[in-house]
């Protein structure tokens, strides 16, 4: 990337949230469209931040995103809820499910949301903060039931997404910010290199054959190949069995998922907050995660690493600095925005 190419955050936000507005979201909802996105990007996750918007636009134009209205609740068990989100924009969801919680947590020691029928929802770290800012533990986790590109572990064909899952956990310093994923790569990270004609130095994919692969074009290819789940060629089993919980969290409880017609790409959420609190007590979990904060901060780096980060600790120093500096966007980002925009009378902003 080129870092003497910076872009002003809340310039990039205003910019994003008026796009939305154009193509005729609600101002609430693209507020949270345009705050999610931005802060992907400002914590390096630049294949789950603006790269998605011209995405979001199209499916706007398709008429494929709900830009209005609420979502329905199928249940309301006081702890446990279920929406159907009418493909409503899925930032949205997410945010307006972390606000309902939160009483309900404080209240009654957690409290889990699950979403059916979301749009999807984006970079799944950004929302964590949120959470930890007000002491809870959070977990977050989705599937997209329209997509298969990743086989279960001993097989050539894909069933699942990348199927990720994200926890947010507040000590009495930095959190720690889990954002991880069942599948060895992701979708986003596995379009951009085959678009810019990259491979992977490691065996990510297997071909149609069952062949290991770093080659992102078998996923394309006729027959389609697939991603490798966590774990790779020999523990795969690993992965496999992370993208069959994190199915159960999502289609599972949602009671809608793969044995249903496609939907269009989209979301099936899992969301639950946790109150410290009502267990051992707030001082006592941030005393254990803090031991283990400086557990692992300070050990001894092997070869090749300068110290060892806990989850969160690079893309919160990275959002600091870019939020003082500007947001260097990867090469890509920039011209799919500009032309997206260009369409609607919009101009992106001025670079630093």
């Amino acid at each position: 990337m080129n870092s003497t190419v910076r872009y002003a955050a809340h310039e990039l936000q205003d910019f994003a949230q008026r796009l939305l507005i154009k193509v005729g979201m609600e101002d609430v909802k693209a507020q949270a469209v345009a705050r999610t996105l931005v802060d992907g990007d400002l914590m390096g996750h630049d294949t789950h931040g603006l790269a998605l918007l011209p995405g979001y636009v199209g499916e706007i134009e398709r008429a494929s995103m709900t830009c209005s209205g609420e979502p329905e609740v199928l249940s309301d068990k006081g702890t446990s809820l279920l929406w159907d989100g009418r493909r409503l924009p899925g930032p949205w969801l997410v945010l307006s499910g972390i606000e309902t919680l939160a009483p309900r947590a404080r209240e009654y020691g957690s409290a889990t949301l699950v979403i059916r029928r979301s749009h999807h929802i984006a970079c799944l770290a950004s929302y964590l903060e949120k959470a930890t800012v007000d002491g809870f533990m959070i977990l977050l986790s989705s599937s997209d039931p329209a997509v298969q590109s990743v086989a279960p572990h001993g097989g050539t064909r894909a069933v699942f997404t990348p199927n990720p899952i994200a926890a947010g956990i507040p000590t009495s310093g930095t959190p720690f910010l889990i954002d991880i994923s069942a599948s060895t790569v992701t979708n986003g990270m596995t379009a951009r290199r085959h678009k810019a004609g990259h491979h992977f130095e490691e065996a990510c994919f297997l071909d149609a054959d069952g062949q290991p692969s770093g080659d992102p074009g078998v996923l394309t290819a006729e027959p389609p190949g697939s991603i490798l789940p966590v774990g790779g060629m020999t523990w795969g089993h690993k992965g496999f069995g992370l993208a069959l919980l994190i199915e159960a969290m999502t289609g599972g409880l949602a009671g809608h998922g793969r044995a249903d017609p496609a939907d269009g790409w989209g979301a099936t959420v899992f969301l639950s907050l946790y109150d410290p609190a009502a267990f051992g007590g707030a001082d006592a979990f941030a005393r254990q995660m803090d031991w283990l904060g400086d557990a692992c901060r300070n050990n001894p780096p092997r070869p090749g690493t300068s110290a060892v980060r806990m989850p969160g600790d690079r893309g919160l120093s990275l959002k600091r600095e870019q939020l003082r500096d500007g947001i260097v966007l990867h090469p890509t980002i920039a011209p799919a925005l500009e032309a997206c925009a260009k369409r609607h009378g919009i101009a992106l902003p001025a670079s630093r």
